[in-house]
């Protein structure tokens, strides 16, 4: 989302000299071809109404198998960029190609030295990386096919298997405490392994670790009903209180992917007017003196302003954008769900 934007001001800017971009929708998730297509046809009429390049849809898993895994690409998004001779000239993040589509444009680029000191760099940060996605590769197809039929044993079964092949692994622990919490409302299971990923978390100094654990705790789709109210605040506690020293109020740190999950605590325990707070810092650094972003400022905006519009309880605007305050989620069913639970990013 964030880097659409960015090929939109790519695409008007070099269109005359011959560029072509087009996005590629290779993970979209649905029974059927045509849903997925559905959605994301949905999805772009209102996420991307401007766009000036084209959008392909692969349902095959063409892209994955001729583009991805042949190139060591581990993450999305990735620009592969084939130039005039129809040679992939580059492969890379697309916030990279300001410097490189210039250069490939004019024909300068394929056989620079640079080019290939990026590729060489390339290859030895990727390798590593999409060796060790290859080992989990049959690992996640076994658990998602276990999510998909409620089949939690499987699940759970596949995902232990996954934290014994790479214990330091943050998808496959918040999966591990999900699963024994939240599908399989198993206290006794769960209770230690939450513990553990809260100590881990800390001990690690990870703000990533930190919000997975946090969000576990105090998430308001979840259902913490069964949970021991004296310890989940207890952990909730410890552990905004390592964020916060981590990137703290008065400095100039990124703090609207952390904030909002120690709001969460704060609004949760009373402290509404600290919930607030921390919100309306969130929202600050959106324009703080580390760019970010166009893209990914709009696609955080919405949820900051609804959370903040929530705790004062009433409207609240950020420039243009406007939210409304919503009454609390509701609560998943005690009972055993039913429902396809979505696959998390």
């Amino acid at each position: 989302v964030a880097a659409m934007p960015h090929l939109v001001q790519l695409q008007e800017k070099h269109k005359d000299s011959g560029l072509e971009v087009v996005g590629v929708a290779a993970h979209e998730a649905a029974p059927t071809a045509v849903e997925a297509r559905t959605k994301l046809d949905a999805w772009l009429t209102e996420k991307c109404s401007n766009l000036n390049y084209r959008i392909a849809f692969d349902h095959t898993g063409e892209m994955n198998r001729l583009w991805m895994e042949p190139s060591l690409a581990v993450g999305i998004p990735t620009s592969f960029v084939v130039d005039r001779d129809g040679h992939i000239a580059f492969i890379g993040h697309p916030m990279q190609l300001d410097e490189v589509l210039p250069k490939v444009l004019s024909g300068s680029w394929r056989t620079s030295d640079q080019a290939k000191a990026a590729d060489a760099e390339r290859i030895a940060t990727s390798e590593p990386l999409a060796r060790e996605q290859a080992l989990k590769k049959p690992i996640n197809e076994r658990y998602w096919a276990a999510v998909k039929t409620e089949d939690w044993k499987t699940a759970l079964s596949a995902i232990e298997e996954g934290i014994a092949l790479t214990p330091d692994d943050i998808n496959f622990r918040q999966a591990h405490v999900h699963l024994l919490l939240h599908r399989m409302r198993d206290m006794r299971a769960g209770l230690p392994v939450i513990r553990q990923l809260v100590r881990d978390a800390i001990d690690r100094n990870s703000e990533h670790w930190m919000i997975v654990a946090l969000d576990q705790l105090f998430h308001p789709n979840l259902d913490h009903s069964r949970f021991p109210s004296a310890e989940r605040f207890a952990m909730g506690k410890e552990l905004s209180e390592h964020m916060l020293a981590l990137n703290p109020p008065q400095g100039d740190g990124r703090k609207f992917l952390s904030y909002p999950a120690v709001a969460r605590y704060h609004h949760e325990s009373g402290n509404k007017d600290r919930a607030i707070e921390l919100i309306e810092l969130a929202l600050k650094s959106l324009d703080g003196p580390e760019p970010i972003a166009d893209g990914l400022k709009q696609h955080l905006l919405p949820d900051l302003l609804q959370a903040l519009a929530n705790y004062k309880g009433e409207k609240v605007c950020y420039g243009a954008l406007c939210a409304a305050p919503q009454k609390d989620p509701p609560k998943r069913s005690k009972r055993r769900p039913r429902r396809k639970p979505k696959k998390e990013r």
